[in-house]
């Protein structure tokens, strides 16, 4: 009985332990990353006013979107996206090293989370849509709203994600484009008869958006 007593103890006390504290530094590295990262993309669009993301995506095709600095002090980014109800936006949660999509879509209380943000916008734009969002009051037209088209606001709004909209003084080079496409259409860049400073500048952006 004293043995059983002991191990049914520890066995508790185990159970019990709380997770390793996280490390703030890991913060640093991962917020890091991600801004470098969008800053090399050319369609992350900084600290613009909730107006001016309204008139750069009003008449691009629906699946246009951005990245901008979140007007909410609780959050670093927003997605924002031209739908098919006009320009919406979604603000984008950061804790302890992962990204994810702020949705309201009751039909999605747990969506995947991602190291930095371009794999977040790369993944949905694989997929062709991202989860429902919501019409934010950070970005809105500025004439009356169609009743229509503010139910479907209001129900969530499905948003596709197909064109990044670059900033003019921030439009790729030829050298990035040509980055791109490398990185589309192989996951295993060092396979390819390049020379290690061509591989180290794919490596420094693995993505194809």
């Amino acid at each position: 009985m004293v043995a059983r007593a002991v191990t049914e103890f520890h066995d508790e006390q185990c159970s019990n332990s709380s997770p390793p504290p996280w490390d703030p530094a890991q913060d640093l590295c991962s917020i890091t990353t991600t801004f470098q990262y969008l800053q090399t993309s050319g369609w992350y669009w900084g600290s613009i006013s909730v107006s001016d993301a309204r008139d750069a995506l009003l008449n691009k095709r629906e699946g246009t979107f951005l990245i901008r600095d979140s007007s909410h002090p609780h959050y670093m980014l927003t997605l924002s996206v031209q739908t098919c109800c006009g320009p919406t936006s979604v603000r984008i949660k950061y804790i302890k090293g992962s990204f994810w999509l702020d949705s309201i879509s009751p039909n999605m209380p747990h969506l995947q989370s991602f190291p930095d943000v371009l794999s977040l916008v790369q993944h949905y734009m694989s997929l062709g849509h991202a989860p429902h969002g919501q019409a934010s009051t950070d970005i809105h037209p500025k004439t009356k709203p169609d009743p229509a088209k503010q139910t479907a606001k209001d129900n969530g709004v499905p948003l596709k994600l197909m064109h990044p909209l670059y900033k003019l003084e921030s439009f790729p080079s030829l050298q990035h484009l040509t980055r791109l496409n490398i990185n589309k259409h192989t996951n295993c860049p060092e396979q390819l008869p390049l020379p290690n400073p061509l591989l180290r500048y794919l490596h420094d952006y693995p993505f194809h958006i």
